[in-house]
């Protein structure tokens, strides 16, 4: 067991062993920005690294040295170019950025070693210069023309996590400074990485100087469109965007001075950062009256198992505008219906949700369960009820319902439970405390 597991509560371990099979042999890219390097809370965040590798999560560090090579320029009466790699480097510059980048790779070395984990600093990042723009010459500073991935992926069959210096070489050996923002995203693009985690001292994204806890890739470049980003959040935001718009699924920033905070991010609903993520509902679309008999064909094989209640032709047709429909290949392979009440207009219900067989076990219920939650989330509902006859351990472990009694409902929807006599069990979710974190 990796020191400090032990701090984790039951009910935390319990959770954490929810998310463990989706991420087991996964690879995460773990960005540090120069300043958490420099912040006491450093051996903690690496203890944090250590759990998710005894989980058998693959984690690649990039970092960044902005903080480090600003101290150095101070200290050594040299003035610098650029801080972070995204503008000018002239060569006083890079000769101080390997110097900062150098100790700060030791240090993250040195800390590692002592949390009992096998790394290496590596020279994986081919570079070639930015050149001219719009006139400017960026000299020293590089962008990357290749990662070597084989190099990488083979440190970490080895169980060896390697660390990514910001700085590049191009083809002749010469030297130059990459943004590290930039380089974490290319790295994970290479290493085909599910998550990017950018771990900074902001809490995460703002947008309009209000903290944001989640984001689509669509609102996030809707909110760059509009200059609604400031810094120093753009260039986080920048490259969040170029990442979710690749093939990165999941995009984190989160404040690295919070204990436990890596942990609480990856392993719960609610995290403590900002997770930007793509459009992983492409396939879900608002149900026509065309589906109607495709939704009754497909969910009359469970209700004759008493999965689901029984519905008529005409009582799907009635609801269509709220049934929302899963399709792979133009066939219809999973369904949900949302149900508002109008006594209370911040309770509704989820219910009809139903995969095909030959579908389960692939994810199609838990997308069609987190869209249906982010829908009736931006439509004000706070609370969400689900009842089931034989999918309790679904919604409590999967979908992080809670059982409640019959009671918790809506008049006029307790009077239909009652009516129906299948005694059915009621499990509910605050959405007001649950951002409906996808993973």
């Amino acid at each position: 067991m990796v020191q400090g597991i032990s701090n984790i509560n039951p009910t935390d371990l319990r959770g954490i062993l929810n998310y463990v099979p989706r991420f087991l042999g996964q690879t995460f890219v773990i960005s540090l920005d120069g300043a958490i390097i420099d912040n006491n809370n450093l051996p903690n965040l690496l203890l944090d690294i250590a759990v998710l590798r005894s989980l058998q999560i693959n984690v690649v560090i990039v970092h960044g040295i902005s903080k480090q090579l600003s101290e150095l320029s101070l200290s050594r009466g040299i003035a610098i170019t650029n801080a972070d790699g995204s503008g000018v480097t002239d060569q006083s510059t890079l000769d101080l950025a390997i110097r900062a980048s150098s100790r700060t790779s030791h240090q993250i070395l040195e800390a590692l070693t002592q949390s009992g984990l096998k790394c290496a600093i590596t020279n994986s990042v081919r570079s070639t210069p930015m050149g001219i723009i719009k006139g400017i010459d960026f000299q020293r500073s590089g962008k990357v023309d290749r990662i070597d991935s084989e190099f990488l992926t083979h440190l970490i069959s080895k169980s060896i996590i390697p660390i990514i210096q910001p700085i590049g070489f191009d083809r002749n050996g010469h030297t130059f400074r990459i943004n590290s923002d930039l380089l974490a995203i290319e790295v994970a693009f290479s290493l085909k990485a599910t998550k990017t985690i950018f771990i900074t001292e902001k809490d995460g994204l703002e947008i309009d100087d209000r903290f944001v806890r989640q984001l689509s890739v669509d609102r996030l470049e809707a909110s760059l469109s509009s200059n609604s980003v400031k810094e120093p959040f753009l260039s986080k935001a920048e490259h969040a965007l170029l990442g979710v718009k690749g093939s990165i699924a999941r995009i984190h920033i989160l404040n690295g001075n919070i204990h436990d905070g890596l942990i609480r991010e990856v392993f719960s609903n609610e995290g403590v950062g900002t997770l930007v993520h793509g459009n992983e509902y492409k396939q879900i679309r608002q149900a026509t009256r065309s589906d109607v008999p495709r939704i009754f064909n497909l969910t009359s094989g469970s209700v004759e198992k008493e999965e689901l209640t029984r519905r008529s032709i005409e009582s799907i047709e009635k609801d269509i505008n709220n049934f929302y429909v899963y399709e792979i290949d133009g066939n219809l392979v999973g369904c949900v219906l949302i149900t508002r009440f109008e006594e209370e207009y911040t309770v509704a219900e989820i219910n009809t949700l139903f995969v095909h067989p030959l579908h389960q076990r692939q994810g199609v219920g838990s997308k069609l369960m987190s869209f249906a939650c982010l829908k009736l989330k931006d439509l004000g509902v706070e609370r969400v009820f689900a009842l089931t006859t034989q999918s309790a351990g679904f919604f409590e472990t999967v979908y992080g319902f809670t059982e409640t009694s019959s009671d918790a409902l809506p008049k006029g929807r307790r009077v239909r439970y009652d009516s129906h006599n299948r005694n059915s069990k009621v499990f509910m979710k605050n959405l007001r405390t649950s951002s409906e974190k996808q993973v």
